[in-house]
């Protein structure tokens, strides 16, 4: 609820402070006296989008404060809640527009965008008239309010629920489906070098091994000739030699005068150590023994790993770890299809559960928009439109999350005519009956938001003035509700009665708005009915307004 406006250096008023209550808030003066100024300082600093000159002339900034009543579980909690604001019973907007235009806005002293202000407006306020675009106007609500008017809530939130269950059953699905067509893109190629790999089945370490092996070889290759001719003239040559010059020397040494025992010492010596080196040759050349035809299968299978490892594009080491890369690839392939399975599955289930969930909120739809429409007209009749037909059309739409259902308000003013938008066919008195209507209907037990309606009587009068002025006062019971209104008979029903009014103070121009005791109602009453002059008459007749 609106409990208190408070309005400096804003257009033609200086400062302002109006106290609201509950109930219906009547707002009267003459044309011009500033009653479209207070709604567009209420829609400045509940963030709407208005006219920019806003600030009083000479003033250096316009400033509007309103202070709002929350009950508990009222929805503005929530976005208080959302935009880490401070909440609680009382809440206080206030913004600020400087006269080159920036502005600045606080929800309980904290600064706050424009977005946010606007959040909290859509749970606090809502604003009716002829020109109405915000409201029951705008066909993009009308399914949402038929919704509210039926208590489709829960199947409403069954339909989101399933809704969002069957688009990540769908994301599920896609992403399978888009890495399953990716491996299937290279299964040849997949199923291909598995096969190589397996054949040719490269070890750990295998290439370094390999390597050294064949080095080994080739170099036993090139060194076991000169050994071998070496080991033959140790084992030959020089042993045959020795030997020889040995036995010349022992019968040498027989002769009287010859000295050679040193000599034959050394050549004993030197035999022992010939057998030493024969025998470490021996050694040597039996090492350096290969079989050719390994070396030509280890160079063979050399060659074949570094050609696999080269077409595969790896390093030699690693092509085991890569066919087992490549392993796990192909098991997700060859398990991919039951996978994907399990998942249209489930897509299935959870689109078939979205169907029913959607079926169901079409059927609740269909069957309360015959209600609402028996309701509307019902409420059309006192209004003097009792010739008027209105519908609720349910048309199948693309489906989303609130439903397969497009719904929209039309009319018909006289039997016979064509319907259309509320907004199309009806004239400006007809429309604002028609919004009255849907509003009582809609209204339902909802009384946390405060309702404006801004002239809704316009071109209508007396029996239906006065049916229009008994149905805002039923709308007002148990909420609140602020008009605007040049109607009497709508003025009369208002349970608090403020007069707006223009006066020139020092050649300034300057709009007030004054609080009505029943005197002052019953005057300001009589000068709607009669004009400046208030005659007896018109006295008499709205003191019978006000008795009712």
């Amino acid at each position: 609820m609106l409990c208190a406006l408070e309005i400096r250096d804003m257009l033609i008023i200086d400062h302002l402070e109006l106290s609201f209550r509950p109930g219906l808030n009547v707002l009267t003066g003459e044309t011009g006296a500033g009653k479209s100024i207070l709604l567009d300082s209420l829609g400045f600093v509940l963030g709407w989008r208005g006219r920019a000159d806003l600030v009083r002339q000479g003033a250096a900034q316009g400033e509007v404060m309103a202070e709002f009543h929350l009950p508990q579980g009222h929805s503005a909690h929530r976005v208080l809640e959302e935009a880490g604001l401070p909440g609680g019973e009382e809440l206080i907007l206030r913004q600020v527009n400087t006269a080159e235009g920036r502005k600045t806005a606080w929800v309980n002293d904290r600064r706050c965008s424009g977005e946010v202000l606007r959040a909290l407006s859509e749970t606090l306020l809502e604003l009716h008239g002829q020109h109405d675009d915000r409201g029951l106007l705008n066909p993009r609500g009308h399914r949402g309010m038929l919704d509210a008017y039926a208590g489709l809530a829960p199947l409403l939130a069954a339909t989101r629920g399933t809704w969002t269950a069957a688009a990540a059953a769908r994301k599920s699905v896609e992403t399978a489906r888009a890495a399953l067509d990716a491996i299937r893109a290279e299964e040849d190629f997949l199923r291909h070098s598995v096969a190589e790999l397996d054949k040719l089945d490269p070890q750990p370490g295998e290439d370094g091994a390999l390597d050294a092996r064949r080095r080994q070889m080739q170099g036993a290759e090139r060194i076991r000739g000169d050994v071998a001719r070496a080991h033959g003239l140790l084992t030959e040559g020089a042993e045959a030699a020795m030997g020889e010059a040995q036995r010349w020397l022992d019968g040498a040494a027989d002769a009287d005068g010859a000295d050679l025992d040193e000599s034959l010492a050394a050549l004993s010596r030197a035999m022992i150590e010939l057998g030493d080196a024969q025998d470490g040759v021996a050694r040597v050349l039996e090492h350096l023994e290969f079989d050719p035809s390994e070396l030509e299968a280890c160079e063979e299978r050399l060659f074949a790993i570094h050609a696999l490892a080269h077409k595969l594009d790896v390093l030699p080491d690693e092509l085991g770890s890569y066919a087992g890369d490549l392993r796990q690839r192909l098991a997700a392939l060859d398990a991919g299809d039951q996978d994907l399975e399990g998942r249209e599955a489930i897509l299935r289930e959870a689109e078939s559960a979205y169907e029913a969930a959607a079926a169901a909120l079409s059927a609740g739809r269909k069957e309360s928009a015959g209600a609402l429409d028996l309701a509307v007209m019902a409420e059309l009749a006192p209004l003097k439109m009792e010739r008027a037909v209105f519908a609720t059309q349910v048309t199948e739409a693309q489906p989303g999350p609130e439903g397969r259902d497009a719904v929209a308000f039309s009319v018909a003013t006289n039997p016979g005519a064509p319907s259309g938008p509320l907004n199309k066919i009806a004239s400006g008195g007809e429309l604002s009956r028609f919004l009255l209507a849907l509003k009582v209907c809609l209204r339902g037990d909802d009384g946390t938001q405060t309702l404006i309606f801004d002239e809704i009587d316009r071109g209508v009068g007396g029996a239906t003035a006065d049916a229009v002025g008994r149905r805002l006062a039923a709308l007002a019971d148990g909420g609140q509700v602020l008009v605007v209104t040049h109607s009497p008979q709508v003025a009369a029903q208002g349970a608090h009665h403020w007069r707006v009014q223009k006066q020139v103070t020092d050649g300034v121009t300057l709009s007030t708005v004054v609080p009505l005791d029943q005197d002052e109602r019953t005057d300001e009453i009589a000068r709607m009915i009669s004009g400046d002059t208030i005659t007896a008459e018109a006295r008499a007749a709205a003191r019978s307004l006000l008795t009712g």
